[in-house]
């Protein structure tokens, strides 16, 4: 009999050369280059080469990717009237992944998915990873505009995906430190080995499913507050806080309750994630930026981090990428329950690359279980029970 691990802890599912964690010491890296590297010199287009090939790509190599995106940006006419219909009230999540699964029906093609050393295959693979990610953006920004009514802006060829995705929010120029730094976010969030929703992608991947199924698979698994989800419960604790100067005893009273403080911890660092130190760091330059003056918002995030961490870093815990991301896509103006959707554009290249990498050398999903119910049980006649 099959040993049983619950959530899989510790059960290797598959074999990847894409990212690397140390939670022990607090490293991630993307095809070995550490992610305080790529924060620093890469940008989000160039990062999503390097997942999908394994490389870092030469001048030309990005500036044709780059250019390839930037003209997959336009949503098709059928797709924005789908949108047109959905609620207004509808989560962004939900649409999104509506919207990622009805773009497979206008770019067909994954019969050729039996053959990876084909040229069809790859021509296609290669198409429809650069339509996907070209097109996750503008849908989250486009809903942003019709859910209150209006007619979304068009996207600009112009402008990267990072200053391309503010421009659609706000309909103005965006700012220079804005876009820097939501290129960073998109470059921080855009992988984490063989998390729940990339793993969600592997087994829809694994049945030679469309892309566009693969994708909004994932999209539905990085939805809940577990996973994707817990980004944007952070802002909503920081409003219940209040003033930092109530952060001692929300702590106190929620470790007396046991209840969760969203934004601390996480499965994989037993030290304060690498991500939330470049998120850190990118708060401090944006405080710097304003002339050294806080938002109450932040303010009272620094403060619970510095709470936390007297009475939780002896067990390990400290704040993960969802503590610090919220905090500056609420400073961008985006409203709170968008923050997700955002998470899912830059998770869309690591999804597709492990998607890549699955197809490549595929078998499918099929794992077992361990059978608790009873056994040889007698049917009993309608009439009789």
């Amino acid at each position: 009999m099959s040993d049983f691990l619950p959530g899989l802890e510790g059960v290797a599912a598959t074999q990847s050369a894409i990212s690397y964690i140390d939670g022990e010491k607090g490293l991630l890296s993307y095809r070995g280059y550490p992610i305080e590297t790529l924060a620093k010199y890469s940008s989000f287009e160039e990062t999503t080469l390097l997942l999908l090939n394994g490389e870092l790509p030469t001048i030309s190599e990005l500036n044709d990717f780059t250019n390839q995106l930037r003209s997959h940006y336009r949503i098709k006419y059928h797709i924005r009237e789908m949108m047109h219909h959905f609620p207004a009230t509808g989560d962004p999540m939900d649409m999104l992944q509506t919207a990622v699964s009805s773009l497979g029906m206008f770019y067909p093609g994954t019969e050729c998915l039996t053959d990876p050393d084909s040229s069809e295959e790859a021509k296609y693979v290669h198409d429809m990873t650069v339509n996907i990610i070209a097109q996750m953006a503008p849908l989250v920004a486009m809903w942003e505009h019709m859910r209150a009514g209006y007619d979304p802006l068009k996207p600009r060829e112009d402008l990267s995906v990072a200053e391309n995705l503010l421009y659609m929010f706000s309909g103005k120029e965006p700012d220079p430190l804005m876009a820097k730094i939501m290129d960073v976010c998109l470059i921080l969030h855009a992988e984490h080995t063989l998390n729940a929703s990339t793993f969600a992608a592997l087994v829809s991947g694994s049945t030679l499913a469309t892309p566009y199924s693969v994708i909004s698979g994932a999209i539905g698994c990085l939805s809940g507050p577990l996973h994707g989800g817990a980004n944007q419960r952070v802002t909503g604790m920081l409003a219940e806080i209040g003033t930092p100067d109530k952060v001692a005893a929300w702590v106190d009273d929620k470790l007396a309750k046991k209840e969760v403080i969203w934004g601390m911890g996480h499965r994989e660092y037993k030290v304060k994630d690498p991500r939330a130190k470049i998120l850190n760091g990118l708060v401090k330059e944006l405080v710097e930026s304003r002339g050294g003056e806080l938002d109450q918002l932040f303010d009272t995030a620094i403060k619970l981090e510095e709470v936390c961490e007297d009475r939780l870093a002896h067990k390990g815990v400290y704040p993960n990428v969802d503590f610090y991301s919220g905090i500056l896509y609420a400073e961008m103006g985006i409203p709170n329950d968008q923050f997700t959707a955002i998470f899912a554009v830059a998770r869309s290249a690591g999804w597709l690359a492990h998607w890549r990498q699955q197809i490549n050398n595929n078998r499918i999903y099929r794992p077992t279980q361990i059978y608790t119910g009873q056994k040889d049980r007698i049917y009993v006649a309608k009439a009789d029970r």
